[in-house]
């Protein structure tokens, strides 16, 4: 690994760190999201507080993160000597710069959005398998965080069968294993039955 790939998972990192939503929050509705809902400050939590339109356009920026990342570092590439596998490591800081943001005392959100930038960042094909499968267990169960859970290991599980390389495998596993982590909550009231479900689908 050179330097050039070094400060490109540094700048990855931080722009990962950025709270979209929570400056929203702030900025537009002078309202601190992680004091409201479930407190977390990401995108679907601001759809709880905020509203859908707030929520969507937070979402839509968490999203971004990852895809922005992955295309600059693509076009970098050639350009500062950086390897191939530059991709993956600059996607992975920013994942847990989401997730771990310095900007907020190192908490964050949980990386829901950012996975779905990172796959379509990557590979089409797998982003619309891993969406398609997402929306139908939503649909059936009701559960956004089942749905972020089964999708990811869906897609951890697809992967070997795509052009990822070593490198990229193992940056998918990173990133199924910190979803589920940052859920863990989740699973516990999903095991209780107390986890709420969505009403509008």
């Amino acid at each position: 690994m050179n330097i050039q790939t070094i400060i490109t998972m540094i700048l990855s990192y931080l722009y990962g760190s950025i709270p979209f939503a929570l400056v929203i929050g702030i900025v537009f509705y002078h309202t601190d999201i992680r004091k409201f809902g479930s407190g977390n400050p990401g995108g679907s939590n601001a759809g709880r507080v905020l509203g859908a339109k707030a929520g969507l356009i937070c979402i839509i920026l968490d999203i971004s993160k990852c895809f922005v990342v992955v295309e600059l570092t693509k076009l970098l590439t050639g350009t500062f000597d950086l390897p191939p596998y530059a991709i993956y490591l600059s996607a992975l800081a920013c994942v847990i710069g989401h997730c771990y943001s310095v900007f907020m005392k190192f908490k964050g959100g949980k990386a829901v959005s950012v996975f779905f930038g990172y796959i379509l960042a990557t590979n089409f094909i797998v982003f619309a398998i891993v969406g398609l499968f997402f929306l139908a267990v939503l649909k059936i169960t009701k559960y956004v965080s089942l749905a972020s859970i089964s999708c990811a290991l869906v897609m951890m599980a697809i992967t070997p069968f795509f052009h990822y390389g070593p490198v990229g495998l193992c940056v998918n596993a990173v990133i199924v294993l910190l979803l589920i982590y940052k859920h863990r909550a989740n699973i516990t009231r999903l095991r209780n039955k107390t986890e709420n479900k969505i009403t509008w689908m």
